[in-house]
């Protein structure tokens, strides 16, 4: 339930009201924009009366809200989040690319990666330090190990740190880390979910590989009940009959979760289709489609990756899409970094 209240209402009134309803075992989400300010009412609202509510004196309107989620919702926070990761921000307009190579391997291989993206107009750098591979036998990734590289190319470059958690034990390593991201496999890991919630820290939630939007912004909720707001989603692509793109690449996902959720959205190319000649195009669209951000793979050997060096872009590639990104990003208007 959303109460949007009046303008100028007596602050004793609202604060009676908020008395009342937490009186009642509700919590209260509220949210002060520019020009609306509102309490989102979130626990089995069925059972209070719309219109008692709306009698008082400091309420203007009362609006049921059907969706299962609630504090994610843009009904409940009509205004953008905005997201600042060391001065770049996700949620205000501005573009960010997120690029780097799947999974850190080497020292060698991560800094010179990292100089690369950087020279070409990356903002942020990925690298996976824990790799969730299908195949028990594949390179999964060198954890502890990683996460200090990651950490020594972030010191070199500048560039905020964005890499992959696998496990709430886990936790500790990840406190010198910029941004956390949930893959595919572990969004609906609602033990680990709710662990980032206690956590202030930026969270980027990719969507499973076989889940619905709503299912998406539940677990997103989960974050965002434990009190962590700052979550970034992303669309990566989902599994359907299509076999000639590793995963199909939902578009619209993005601006649909623009309209429904007040939360930035990133979109991963890469994944989403698994074809070095679909990146460029794919990334374009996106862009367009509202993304905030986009999470580029780039390795600079991809023929010697340890994994999905098929999808890596060589860093000359990356530097001739950059390109094309900040001709599209200046003719849409908007900024990158």
């Amino acid at each position: 339930m959303i109460i949007l209240l009046k303008r100028g209402a007596d602050k004793k009134d609202i604060e009676s009201l908020r008395a009342d309803l937490t009186a009642r075992g509700f919590s209260l989400h509220e949210s002060t924009g520019t020009t609306e300010s509102l309490i989102g009412v979130v626990g089995d609202t069925s059972i209070l009366d719309q219109s008692t509510i709306e009698a008082r004196a400091c309420v203007e309107q009362v609006t049921r809200i059907a969706e299962p989620y609630k504090k994610v919702n843009r009904k409940m926070h009509p205004e953008n989040t905005v997201i600042d990761v060391r001065g770049h921000k996700f949620g205000n307009g501005s573009l960010q690319i997120i690029a780097g190579p799947c999974s850190v391997e080497t020292e060698e291989q991560i800094m010179t990666t990292a100089r690369a993206v950087k020279a070409a107009g990356a903002t942020m750098l990925r690298g996976g330090a824990f790799k969730p591979r299908t195949s028990p036998y594949a390179f999964q990734g060198l954890e502890a190990e990683g996460i200090k590289l990651l950490l020594q190319a972030r010191e070199e470059t500048g560039l905020p740190i964005v890499t992959e958690i696998m496990a709430e034990d886990d936790l500790p390593l990840f406190e010198d880390i910029d941004v956390i991201q949930v893959g595919a496999r572990n969004m609906q890991n609602f033990k680990l979910l709710k662990a980032l919630g206690k956590l202030h820290k930026p969270i980027l939630l990719k969507r499973g590989l076989a889940n619905t939007i709503e299912e998406l912004l539940m677990s997103a909720e989960y974050i965002s009940a434990g009190g962590n707001t700052d979550i970034i989603l992303c669309e990566r692509g989902i599994r359907t009959f299509e076999t000639m793109t590793r995963n199909t690449l939902d578009i619209s996902a993005v601006s649909l979760l623009k309209q429904k959720s007040h939360l930035p959205v990133c979109a991963d190319p890469s994944h989403a289709t698994g074809i070095l000649s679909l990146i460029e195009p794919m990334s374009l669209s996106l862009i367009v489609a509202g993304a905030d951000a986009l999470e580029i793979e780039v390795h600079c050997t991809p023929t010697r990756a340890l994994s999905d060096g098929g999808q890596q872009l060589t860093p000359e590639a990356f530097s001739s899409l950059m390109d094309n990104i900040k001709k599209m990003a200046e003719f849409l208007g908007r900024e990158i970094g």
